[in-house]
């Protein structure tokens, strides 16, 4: 066993039946709480842009997840086969694009539409993999509820909506790769090892960057911030989720991130919600409950391995 923060890990990759109704519940459990937890980190990184701008927020933010997981699980890069070096390094590239993009949109769009944009992967990665009509159903009215939630027009800025898009497609792959990472990898060493290989590939451009700009300690605070509920608490929760609940039940689940982020971005940032945002939010919050009510019904022959 492996211990993170008091937690125990078990050292061998945890295989639990997606038909388990405990096993689901826990996933679906990690899923919300890292859910909130990276749109929590993504408002307070946004509170630092004016100083740090969103490059220099995501420098820090991956930085400080370098650091964290690689004291705290130390992962061991020496050993890793071919195999698992190529999810790992599939996975700091997804991850850079993703935070990047994502972060630039945030400061054009702000964060409820830039994380309902970026929702579009996962529903993706929910319509793909699931053969129930119910659930298909439920990822097309979450789509609605996109759709009600950002309300398009002529004065939508391209640009901002175009990387969030970006960030849509980076996190679909997140969700597969994250997967595979569990699969390969025992404990947390997976997340470990993407996050100590991102910080070191993150140090050239961290000393360019702010060669250019002067932090200020309240701002570095919040991107530090940012990084531990951004980064830390979802990329663990996400994984150990991962191998509780299917790939496409996590796609749909995930439409409850614009809750999140709407949510956030009004108690952090001040962004008021129009009519349509609280629309948006309840077809998407409809579909969500109609997907995990399902989901946790029991198999019929239902076989669960303990965690």
């Amino acid at each position: 066993m492996e211990r993170v923060g008091g937690v125990a890990i078990p050292s061998r990759p945890v295989t639990v039946s997606p038909t388990g109704a405990g096993g689901r519940r826990r996933g679906i459990g990690l899923m919300l709480a890292g859910s909130a937890s990276a749109q929590a980190g993504a408002a307070v990184g946004a509170a630092a842009f004016p100083v740090l701008g969103p490059i220099g927020v995501t420098v820090v933010r991956q930085l400080v997840t370098a650091v964290v997981l690689g004291v705290g699980v130390r992962p061991r890069l020496r050993g890793l086969r071919r195999d698992q070096w190529l999810p790992v390094l599939a996975m700091v590239i997804v991850l850079g694009v993703m935070n990047v993009s994502l972060y630039l949109a945030v400061d054009r769009i702000g964060l409820g539409l830039a994380v309902t944009l970026e929702f579009l992967g996962p529903l993706a990665v929910a319509i793909a993999g699931s053969r129930r009509a119910v659930d298909l159903a439920c990822a097309v009215l979450a789509g609605v509820g996109v759709l009600v939630l950002t309300n398009p027009g002529p004065s939508s800025d391209l640009v901002g909506i175009s990387l969030a898009l970006i960030a849509a497609v980076g996190w679909g792959a997140y969700i597969h790769l994250n997967r595979a990472l569990g699969q390969r990898l025992p404990g947390l060493q997976g997340t470990a090892a993407v996050a100590v290989v991102s910080g070191a590939v993150w140090v050239p451009p961290a000393v360019v960057w702010f060669s250019l700009f002067r932090p200020t300690p309240p701002a570095i605070l919040l991107a530090v911030v940012c990084g531990v509920l951004g980064s830390v608490v979802p990329y663990v929760a996400d994984l150990l989720a991962l191998r509780r609940i299917p790939a496409s039940l996590f796609g749909t689940m995930t439409s409850v991130n614009p809750v999140w982020a709407v949510a956030a971005g009004w108690l952090v940032l001040g962004q008021v919600l129009a009519p349509n945002e609280w629309l948006g939010i309840g077809i998407i919050v409809a579909a969500n409950v109609v997907v995990s009510a399902r989901s946790l019904r029991p198999a019929p022959a239902e076989v669960a391995t303990a965690a």
